[in-house]
C-alpha cells in the first residue's frame, strides 16, 4: 500500500459569497510536508489539512458583541417599563423581540468562543461546529419570538386600546438607533459567517420593528386610529419571518451537512474528474464542519498509481483556492473494483 500524505495549511477570508463561508479579503501562508511509506497493495491515500477556508470573527467581533449584549439589554428593561406604561402593544412587542435578541447575541458570542478552541481526541475537528448550532438556535428562537409577537398584535387588534403616542416615539426612536448601531457593528462579516449574520439580522430586525413602532405612533398623533399599532406589528412580524427563513434553511442544512448552497457539487466532481491521470471518482462528500469551513472526501481512481505528493499538494491547494474546501482527504485507488465501498452506495 503506498501512503503519500500532502498536508497544506492556509487561511481564506476572501470570496464573499451570498450565504458565505467567507468574506471580506483572502491572504494564506502555508507549510506543507510529505511522507511516503510502502506496504506492497495498489493503492494509497492523500490528505490536505488546512484551515483554508476557515474564517475566525474577528478580534473585534467579540467587543461587538459586549456593546450589543449591554445596551440590548438595558434598553430592553427601559421599554418594556415604558410600553407597559404607555399601553403600547407594539413598543412591548419590540421589548420583546430585543430580549430574544440579547439572548441571540449570547449564544453567537459563546460559539464563536468555542469555535477557537483546539481539536481534541473526542472532538477531533474542535468545537467549530457550535456555530452552526447557534446559527440554528438563533433562526428559531427569532421565529418563536415573532411568533409571540404576533398572537399578542392580534389579541390587541380585537381589543383596541389608548396609546401614549409620544412616549412610544421618542422610546422606539432611542431604540432605532441602539439597533442600528449594533447591527452595524456586524455587518462587515454578514457574508462571510452564518453565525454572524445569524447576530447582524436579530439586530437588524430589530431596528425594522422600533422604526415600525415610530410610524404607528406618528399615525396614531395624526388620526387616533389606535388599531395601527397591532397591524404595524402584524407587519413587521410577516417581514422579520422573510428574512429569516433564509437563515433558517442554511442553519438547519449545514447542520445536516448538507453541501452549502453557494458550492456547485457538480464543479467540484468536474474539476476532480479532469486532473491529470485520473480515471473515475466515487465515494465524494463535502460538507460544512462550521459556519466558515469546508471539508471533502473522496476516492480518486488513477489507474498509473498515485502520481506523487506534489500533485496531491496541488489538488488540496485547488480546491482551497477554487471553492473554499480547506480540509481535503482523498484516496488513492488503482482500480476502483477494489473499493471496500459498495458502487451502489456511494456518491
Amino acid at each position: 500500500m503506498n501512503h503519500n500524505a500532502g498536508h497544506e495549511t492556509g487561511h481564506d477570508a476572501g470570496r464573499g459569497h451570498s450565504g458565505g463561508l467567507r468574506s471580506g479579503h483572502a491572504h494564506a501562508h502555508g507549510h506543507e510536508h510529505a511522507r511516503e511509506h510502502t506496504h506492497g497493495h495498489g493503492h494509497g491515500h492523500a490528505h490536505g489539512h488546512g484551515t483554508g477556508g476557515h474564517v475566525h470573527a474577528p478580534a473585534d467581533f467579540g467587543m461587538a458583541f459586549a456593546i450589543g449584549i449591554g445596551l440590548n439589554a438595558a434598553f430592553v428593561v427601559i421599554e418594556a417599563l415604558y410600553g407597559f406604561g404607555s399601553n403600547s402593544m407594539a413598543l412591548v412587542a419590540d421589548a420583546g423581540h430585543n430580549l430574544s435578541d440579547v439572548l441571540g447575541l449570547v449564544v453567537a458570542w459563546i460559539a464563536v468562543v468555542l469555535s477557537r478552541r483546539p481539536p481534541s481526541p473526542r472532538f477531533t475537528y474542535g468545537l467549530r461546529s457550535s456555530s452552526i448550532l447557534a446559527a440554528l438556535f438563533n433562526a428559531v428562537f427569532l421565529l418563536v419570538a415573532v411568533g409571540a409577537i404576533a398572537w399578542e398584535a392580534v389579541l390587541r387588534l380585537m381589543n383596541p386600546a389608548p396609546v401614549a403616542s409620544m412616549t412610544v416615539l421618542v422610546v422606539a426612536g432611542i431604540g432605532i438607533a441602539i439597533n442600528g448601531l449594533t447591527a452595524l457593528l456586524f455587518a462587515a462579516g454578514r457574508e462571510g459567517d452564518l453565525n454572524i449574520r445569524g447576530a447582524y439580522l436579530h439586530m437588524l430586525a430589530d431596528a425594522a420593528v422600533s422604526l415600525g413602532v415610530v410610524v404607528g405612533a406618528l399615525v396614531i398623533m395624526a388620526t387616533g386610529w389606535v388599531w395601527i399599532d397591532p397591524v404595524i406589528s402584524l407587519a413587521i412580524a410577516a417581514v422579520i419571518v422573510a428574512g429569516t427563513w433564509s437563515l433558517l434553511r442554511d442553519s438547519t442544512a449545514m447542520s445536516l451537512n448538507a453541501v452549502p448552497r453557494w458550492i456547485d457539487p457538480v464543479a467540484v466532481r468536474g474539476f476532480l474528474e479532469t486532473r491529470e491521470g485520473v480515471a473515475g471518482l466515487h465515494d465524494l462528500h463535502i460538507w460544512p464542519t462550521s459556519t466558515t469551513e469546508l471539508a471533502l472526501t473522496c476516492h480518486l481512481v488513477v489507474p498509473a498509481g498515485s502520481p506523487g505528493d506534489a500533485w496531491l499538494v496541488e489538488i488540496s491547494r485547488s480546491l482551497h483556492e477554487r471553492f473554499g474546501i480547506g480540509h481535503a482527504t482523498i484516496q488513492i485507488e488503482t482500480d476502483a473494483a477494489c473499493c471496500m465501498l459498495a458502487c451502489d452506495r456511494v456518491v
